[in-house]
């Protein structure tokens, strides 16, 4: 299971960074090893997710699937994308897409 308040205070400090700040990667590299531990609970999480939370974790759609490799966190954000067109996924999901190996 993964600990929605460590996500959420992780997703608190990527926030209150400039996009510039060499410590932006630190936050994605501790996100991307949380969610890359277990698929059934990322894609549960993600199916959950806090829309306001989610529009972070976008940030890191590519490094997760560059490692789970997997179809079905694919179509889980994909449909993430529809479920909420308002938070404009659709490129955080392309870059993911083109991370998973044959693509």
């Amino acid at each position: 299971m993964i600990d929605n308040q460590l996500v959420t205070d992780i997703v608190n400090r990527r926030k209150s960074l400039h996009p510039d700040d060499p410590s932006v990667q630190k936050e994605w590299e501790r996100l991307t090893n949380i969610f890359t531990k277990n698929e059934d609970d990322t894609v549960d999480y993600f199916q959950n997710c806090n829309p306001e939370i989610l529009a972070w974790l976008s940030e890191v759609f590519e490094d997760i699937s560059a490692v789970l490799q997997s179809q079905r966190f694919i179509t889980c954000i994909e449909g993430l994308a529809l479920k909420y067109p308002g938070l404009d996924l659709d490129l955080d999901v392309s870059y993911a897409k083109k991370s998973m190996n044959g693509n």
